[in-house]
């Protein structure tokens, strides 16, 4: 089997179902449950028995060297992570406990476990660590996109906690030798994201009628990755990836902010019709920017396609069109994912900045 941390947020959870709907092989899902887990949308995996939840830290040494142990685990997927920018600034501390502690203490436990095995199972054995675009920094308009090879300059306390992680991670490899690898993706969006991203925040304010709230200037740029897309690359960088070698894993889609706010209302527009006739469009409210705001990422994904013959399925005109549809055909996950804290937390981070 596999050990999936972080299953049950956004990608892990979308990796999950993915990964079980085309292979036999059974997944470990370890999630912490915080606020942005979520079983509901594990929902259909309920009695399959090659789906085995467990609640719990990636911190927790003793509990993952058991799940190791038990299940023979052939392979670690972490996922594990505190991943909203806002948050990390507001409140740093878990960042640094999830990020960097916790990806410490699985380190350890997976490097005992690995260092137990013998012969092919020791061989074959991998640990892949999932991290962002965002440890490289920011680019100009004019930066040639991140390569694996652009230095690590983060600028938020999410983006610094997660270098950190993935330095550990190098470590590991050249003082241990354990098997690692690394990829470093751009923006995801897709079904299943917590509504306080901006695509997923966009098309439900849309919907409610509410500002859809755009920093500064909107002219932000992210290169945009359907997470379909991500969880096929990490299938590929598991299986034929060299050991200690990361792989950046992008959508070739630059867009700035706005563009993709714009993109939605149309998108909307077409799907689902205001009753008044007026355009979503006129919903868009600008709000004082977040401190240390990166102005561009860009990956340049040619190291994953050269090497691996990996390129995304999805254009971004493609994959935004599908996620609008499944957030409209699919409220009863979102009425679930949007209720108390989730509310409580918007109405502090954006209530006053409009």
């Amino acid at each position: 089997m596999i050990l999936v941390t972080g299953g049950a947020g956004f990608i892990g959870a979308n990796f999950v179902l993915d990964w079980l709907n085309g292979n036999g092989e059974g997944v470990i899902n370890l999630d912490k449950l915080t606020y942005a887990g979520n079983l509901q949308t594990l929902a259909s995996l309920e009695s399959d028995p090659r789906h085995v939840f467990v609640q719990g830290d990636i911190g927790d040494r003793e509990l993952v060297s058991r799940l190791l142990q038990e299940y023979q685990v052939r392979a670690v997927i972490n996922f594990a992570a505190e991943s909203h920018v806002d948050r990390s600034i507001h409140g740093p501390g878990e960042f640094i406990q999830t990020n960097v502690v916790g990806t410490f203490n699985l380190l350890e436990a997976v490097r005992a476990y690995w260092n137990a095995l013998e012969g092919e199972a020791k061989a074959a054995f991998r640990f892949l660590h999932v991290s962002t675009d965002e440890v490289y920094g920011t680019l100009s308009a004019t930066d040639a996109p991140f390569s694996e090879s652009n230095r690590y300059e983060p600028n938020s306390p999410y983006s610094a906690s997660k270098a950190a992680s993935d330095h550990l991670v190098r470590a590991w490899h050249h003082t241990y030798g354990l098997p690692v690898l690394t990829t470093n993706c751009s923006n995801n969006y897709g079904p299943y994201h917590f509504p306080e991203k901006l695509i997923p925040l966009v098309i439900l304010n849309a919907l409610a009628g509410k500002p859809l709230p755009i920093y500064g200037d909107g002219q932000q740029i992210r290169d945009w990755l359907y997470v379909k897309d991500h969880c096929s690359a990490i299938r590929t960088v598991l299986a034929q990836g060299r050991l200690g070698e990361t792989y950046n894993v992008g959508g070739w889609n630059e867009k700035a902010n706005l563009d993709v706010v714009h993109t939605i209302c149309s998108i909307l527009d077409t799907l689902r019709p205001k009753a008044d006739g007026t355009g979503y469009a006129e919903q868009i409210t600008y709000v004082q920017d977040r401190p240390g705001h990166d102005r561009r990422y860009a990956i340049d994904a040619r190291k994953l396609e050269r090497e691996l013959g990996w390129k995304p399925a999805e254009t971004f005109e493609s994959g935004i069109r599908k996620t609008v549809q499944w957030y409209l055909d699919n409220q009863d996950w979102v009425s679930n994912v949007t209720s108390g804290n989730y509310r409580q937390w918007l109405e502090q981070h954006y209530g006053n900045k409009a």
